[in-house]
């Protein structure tokens, strides 16, 4: 049997730890970026029920706000059916899966005109 070396024994130890290190440093930023990414959609949600308030009264009338709150029993499809929109998923980076769609989601609505986008 041959015998490890104490310096590689050490050199092991060390890089174990400086793998869970980086481990560790790679969660933590993921956590951080994704707390940032969220202040900022409240921030654009903010500042687009601001822009609807002052243009509400110069608009005609829409099917849908532009900001839109999920109901009970709604999906996307009946959503961008009622409302006009069919691409609610490209306007909305913060859906990641289209199925998974719940009561009191907020979603930006802007919709589809055959001549032009809102």
């Amino acid at each position: 049997m041959s015998r490890i070396h104490y310096a590689t024994a050490l050199a092991e130890t060390f890089s174990w730890y400086c793998a869970l290190f980086l481990a560790m440093m790679l969660l933590l930023s993921c956590c951080e970026s994704n707390d940032e990414g969220e202040e900022e959609m409240q921030q654009q949600i903010s500042m687009m029920m601001l822009m609807n308030n002052n243009n509400h009264h110069h608009q005609q009338k829409r099917p849908c706000d532009e900001i839109y709150v999920v109901k009970e029993g709604e999906t996307l499809h009946t959503i961008s059916e009622k409302c006009g929109d069919p691409y609610i998923v490209e306007e909305n980076p913060h859906i990641h899966d289209p199925d998974d769609v719940f009561p009191g989601l907020v979603i930006k609505i802007i919709p589809f005109s055959k001549n032009y986008r809102y």
